[in-house]
């Protein structure tokens, strides 16, 4: 009976894929080198490669969107109020942290239903930065723009407090 429920939500070929990895796996040499090509790993490789029985019943789970939702990104962008450079270990992550968050906001804000005639404002602060670091993402530089990065990102903070129904 639990081979059957599990045949169902999972699909039997999915089931045997992974108790053969599992087998497999278990019986394998440990001291197998890098040329010999182990049953563990044909198995990964042969699940891992496009499918050749009968396609299933489609699913009602949708696939998840390439872009994460501009609430999702400015979560993580106020996370950032929590950290700092108040140690120099701690200094490169926190900044480094920073424009990664607003590079994502970009791409959210960017890819959001409302279109990017919403979002004007922290587009072009955003963009701002963006020239104002150029290429360079060292720590180095990072450091030296430490005041338009957090500028940036206070300056959106309080732009969104202002449309709360963006991030709610």
């Amino acid at each position: 009976m639990i081979g059957m429920r599990a045949r169902q939500a999972f699909g039997g070929s999915t089931i045997v894929v992974v108790l053969a990895s599992l087998l497999l796996s278990c019986s394998s040499s440990p001291g197998a080198t890098s040329s010999e090509e182990s049953p563990a790993r044909a198995v990964r490789q042969a699940s891992s490669s496009p499918a050749t029985q009968e396609p299933s019943a489609p699913s009602t789970v949708e696939p998840a969107p390439s872009v994460e939702k501009v609430r999702d990104v400015f979560a993580r962008l106020q996370a950032t109020y929590n950290d700092g450079c108040t140690t120099p270990g701690n200094c490169e992550y926190f900044l480094g942290r920073v424009l990664d968050e607003l590079s994502s906001l970009d791409e959210a804000m960017k890819a959001d239903r409302q279109g990017p005639e919403h979002f004007e404002e922290p587009l072009a602060w955003i963009a701002k930065l963006r020239a104002g670091l150029g290429d360079d993402r060292s720590f180095e530089n990072l450091k030296k723009h430490q005041s338009l990065l957090t500028g940036t990102r206070d300056k959106i903070n309080a732009w969104m407090q202002g449309h709360p129904e963006d991030y709610r």
